[in-house]
């Protein structure tokens, strides 16, 4: 579903991608890995629009979609969460969501719409959906970061899309939301047949649901596979793991 060829950003001389390549297929749970700095965040940013690569492209069911901007590419079915989370702190949970639907239909500009009774049906379920349906009256800014983070995964899906991208997705969390929300994220992503691509620092949580991982070091891939081949690698274990041989 989503190709990655040889990935390029350079900032002021500094190489923070490489010529990275990969590959999401279908339905897939995918992940990206390495050590502080190795490109993740820019990897992400690029394949999403907020920034342009020097070189290389990128293709969203066969369409290069290289540079396009996020807006757009959420209307060709790509969501995405941040490390930072990105809420509205000021709206209560259910005028969150709501305000999701309102935008991704086309209704966020008609003035002589009463909007507070549109798409409530869809809210409640999504809500529900993310364990958060007993929530929708309280003000987003005042959850836990846990649940913040719900409410941003409930963002993403209100836009509907076929590949959601997680920056990190627990960071920041408690062990216990941590679980909470691994488990969350894969059952919604079975659930809903979607792509998912993740950055995780968290290697417990990478390797209890990925099916592919990618590894980066210095904003190049050093392993690609699957996690028994990824802790096979020695490169990997040498270099993001800190083994000697």
């Amino acid at each position: 579903m989503l190709e990655v060829r040889d990935l390029v950003k350079v900032f002021d001389g500094f190489v923070a991608v490489g010529g990275v390549s990969l590959d999401v297929p279908r339905a897939g749970i995918a992940a990206i890995i390495g050590p502080n700095g190795a490109g993740k965040t820019t990897l992400f940013n690029l394949i999403t629009g907020h920034l342009r690569p020097d070189r290389g492209h990128v293709k969203l069911n066969g369409r290069d979609v290289t540079g396009i901007a996020p807006h757009d590419l959420c209307r060709l079915g790509v969501g995405r969460s941040f490390q930072r989370t990105n809420i509205f702190p000021r709206l209560t949970v259910f005028e969150n969501v709501q305000a999701a639907f309102l935008s991704h239909r086309g209704r966020g500009w008609n003035l002589f719409s009463p909007v507070e009774r549109l798409y409530r049906d869809e809210t409640f379920a999504l809500l529900e959906s993310i364990g958060l349906g007993d929530r929708g009256s309280e003000v987003a800014g005042f959850l836990s970061h846990g649940a913040q983070k719900q409410l941003e995964l409930g963002l993403a899906l209100a836009l509907e899309p076929e590949i959601l991208l997680l920056d990190e997705p627990t960071a920041g969390m408690s062990a216990t939301e941590t679980r909470e929300a691994i488990r969350l994220i894969e059952r919604i992503a079975r659930e809903r047949g979607l792509t998912l691509l993740f950055t995780e620092h968290d290697m417990e949580v990478v390797f209890s649901i990925a099916e592919k991982i990618t590894v980066l070091h210095q904003g190049r891939v050093i392993a690609d596979g699957t996690p028994a081949e990824v802790r096979r690698d020695e490169s990997v274990r040498r270099v993001y793991l800190g083994e000697r041989h």
